[in-house]
């Protein structure tokens, strides 16, 4: 049986089991409707590929229903059938979202060059949304998991993706994955062809804020390039711009943004041309906004702007569940990329990740397993290769330090690990400052100063 399905609306029995008869040879999977409003039903709780839909229908009309089926269940493609050419009619129900059209007496060749071209469309279709699965299940371990918490912002997901302009707001403690998150209704929505842009407004200087959002003409200001240049909404244009950490923006900044999310339009800085950008807008924060705008540091109407949907991503310690599935993840993914053969992951170290209260949510989770897998050897990723005890009741259970190779006290009683500990995390922070953020690249870098690391430790092993 063909994996396409049809769905056939013609109050003419003669007609309608005709083309029934006709698709069925042809291996298409096919039901009857007499009526517009019997086959909405049966639409609504199963969806077919295509329907064939007859304009003179006794009751609702043919192009009533088409309405109806387009608003409901946009993805489905619908080819109506007159019985004259009815040219204004032909012509509303194509504005409405006809697919195609056939004349009465149905001429087989002609509707099968119509199905074959409409399947094509749907099988790209699908193809499409093949690839956007793989890229989220591949590239955003933050949907990995099968938790109640994770499936809830999913299904919110997948649900303000279908419209590609709606502002939302994600909230989230750091780490939690808001940027991935961002990405996925980036790469779910009409947008996805268009690009994404991020902006970190934590990391983007006040008084250029302007000029980066929305660009600058030449000679707009001392050091403008000569050309002027294309700011980051314009660059976003039939896409998606990502606002990061929107709690700390400043208050010039709130109002530029505030008009350009109520219009759609702006102005280069030093410029007298309007613009116009069609773009979603998502934001994100760590920060209370409501508490913000109480505070009067945030603008209430800029807020509400932003909100229209919020989304909250869960913390890692509130889905449980799906702890150990990203960790083998993250096991697989580095153990490619630094060609080691890490295959599992021991029963000591898993109830340690389980118990963990994982401040740094699944960024935290991912460094600690990529850290693991770089420095140790496998084939399985053991409880001192992440530097976790076991069986603490759920409190602190890191190593102070957070790395097994270094003791936690000296002999001499002096606790060293906490020293330690602040000079490999000040070496960390240093090592992301080089990678412009990149954790990934940080972590790399901070291998190439181990060396002076360890001679620091040994100065301080001198001491003990």
């Amino acid at each position: 049986m063909s994996s396409y399905s049809i769905y056939v609306v013609d109050d003419e029995a003669l007609a309608r089991n005709g083309l029934k008869l006709a698709l069925k040879k042809k291996n298409y999977s096919v039901q009857g409707f007499g009526t517009a409003e019997s086959a909405i039903k049966a639409i609504d709780k199963s969806p077919p590929d295509l329907v064939l839909l007859d304009i003179g229908l006794p009751g609702m009309s043919g192009v009533e229903a088409l309405e109806i089926i387009k608003k409901n269940h946009p993805e489905v493609i619908i080819v109506m059938i007159t019985a004259y050419e009815d040219v204004q009619t032909v012509v509303s129900s194509m504005k409405n979202g006809a697919y195609e059209y056939v004349v009465k007496p149905v001429q087989m060749d002609a509707l099968l060059v119509i199905l074959r071209n409409a399947f094509e469309t749907i099988a790209m279709r699908k193809e499409i949304q093949a690839l956007h699965e793989k890229y989220l299940k591949e590239n955003l371990p933050c949907f990995i998991g099968e938790s109640n918490a994770i499936q809830d912002v999913m299904e919110l997901v997948a649900k303000v993706a279908q419209s590609p302009d709606t502002p939302i707001l994600i909230l989230g403690d750091t780490g939690t994955g808001k940027e991935l998150i961002a990405k996925a209704i980036h790469y779910k929505s009409p947008n996805f062809k268009g690009p994404m842009v991020a902006v970190n407004c934590a990391a983007m200087p006040k008084a250029l804020i302007e000029s980066e959002l929305f660009g600058y003409e030449k000679g707009a200001f001392t050091g403008a390039e000569r050309s002027g240049k294309a700011g980051l909404v314009e660059k976003a244009a039939h896409g998606t711009l990502f606002l990061d950490e929107v709690g700390d923006l400043s208050t010039e900044a709130q109002v530029k943004l505030l008009r350009f999310l109520d219009t759609g339009e702006y102005y280069r800085v030093g410029g007298t041309k309007k613009h116009a950008v069609k773009a979603r807008i998502i934001s994100a924060t760590n920060r209370d906004l409501s508490a913000l705008v109480a505070a009067g540091e945030f603008r209430n109407d800029l807020y509400h702007r932003f909100a229209v949907v919020k989304l909250e991503v869960p913390s890692l310690c509130q889905r449980r569940d799906d702890i150990i599935p990203m960790a083998k993840h993250f096991l697989v993914e580095f153990s490619q990329k630094f060609e080691k053969s890490f295959n599992s992951i021991s029963a000591a170290a898993e109830a340690a990740l389980k118990e963990y209260d994982w401040p740094g949510n699944v960024r935290e989770l991912k460094n600690l397993i990529e850290r693991g897998v770089l420095l140790s050897e496998g084939p399985q990723l053991m409880l001192e290769d992440l530097g976790l005890k076991a069986n603490n009741g759920g409190q602190d259970n890191r190593q102070q330090g957070d790395s097994p190779h270094l003791p936690p006290v000296s002999p001499s009683g002096i606790d060293m690990s906490a020293i330690i500990a602040e000079i490999e995390k000040a070496y960390f922070d240093e090592a992301l400052k080089l990678a412009d953020g990149n954790e990934s690249k940080a972590a790399l870098l901070l291998n190439l100063t181990r060396d002076k690391f360890r001679y620091r430790r040994q100065k301080l092993d001198g001491v003990r």
